[in-house]
């Protein structure tokens, strides 16, 4: 096979929240490996900058300025996802709507539940016939750690409880779809990166962080380069669920453990303790 019929099979790949951080390593990295590319995000002129620099890497390069918590946008954005081309998703936009739940904007927590619970679920749903029927693809849904701490008090961590709420339905989503899709070869991955030095926390969602150059938060944290590294090396090795600073990879195992013990309490009887009032 010659170069050119290697970067057209290896079909297109649609990045979410495309337009800084993860988003633009995704991009930068998966037209380095010969995919077309499918840029979206809420920023034009930061889309476009993109698409100018990796023409000249990737076979092709489309742009849709879109917001992925408005019902119209992303009924755009779907009905380019359900195409037969479409080899890799990554369902990177997010936003975090952090603060006292008592306390935010009813109208921001429904976007936070749009865009990083009902968009990811909507654009695998339109991907994966696709992928089915071509014999090859993979899902990568960005979710983060703190869909690991629901038990964790605010302070260091911020006020989150749904931003965490919405990651953990990323989290079990991709876990689940990927044992439902076991025997195909279509992968699905959760990747669950920590604190990392982007924008993300230089606004809680309302609107798209502005300026034309990137900027990344006070807090610093882990490069979305090595972010990206980490999830492109697990999806080579079929990992799941990629948190990318986990030195222990039996962390995960240990999880799957607690889980099925928690499931053995699906039985008919009741717990001794919950069988007589105090």
């Amino acid at each position: 096979m010659d170069i050119e019929q290697h970067r057209t099979e290896s079909g297109v790949a649609v990045i979410t929240g495309a337009s800084s951080g993860i988003g633009a390593v995704f991009a930068r990295r998966l037209a380095e490996r010969g995919h077309g590319l499918v840029l979206v995000a809420r920023r034009e002129q930061r889309l476009e900058d993109l698409a100018r620099d990796l023409r000249p890497v990737a076979p092709s390069v489309e742009t849709i300025v879109a917001d992925l918590a408005d019902n119209a946008d992303r009924a755009r954005v779907l009905d380019r996802v359900q195409r037969q081309d479409v080899a890799v998703l990554v369902n990177n936009a997010g936003i975090n709507g952090y603060g006292p739940f008592d306390q935010i904007d009813p109208e921001l927590l429904a976007k936070v539940v749009e865009l990083n619970v009902t968009t990811p679920t909507l654009l695998a749903r339109a991907a994966l016939p696709g992928m089915l029927t071509r014999q090859r693809g993979a899902i990568i849904n960005v979710a983060s750690l703190l869909a690991f701490a629901g038990a964790l008090p605010p302070d260091p961590l911020p006020h989150r409880s749904t931003y965490a709420g919405t990651k953990g339905h990323v989290v079990t989503f991709s876990r689940t779809l990927a044992a439902e899709l076991a025997d195909t070869p279509v992968r699905v991955q959760a990747l669950c990166p920590g604190l990392t030095a982007t924008e993300f926390h230089l606004t809680r969602g309302e609107e798209p962080v502005t300026g034309e150059r990137e900027r990344t938060h006070a807090e610093g944290g882990m490069s979305a380069e090595d972010v990206v590294t980490a999830s492109l090396v697990a999806l080579d090795n079929d990992e799941v669920l990629c948190a990318p600073g986990l030195e222990d990879p039996h962390a995960v195992d240990r999880l799957s453990e607690a889980e099925s013990e928690l499931r053995h309490a699906s039985v008919p009887d009741l717990a001794a303790r919950y069988r007589a009032p105090r």
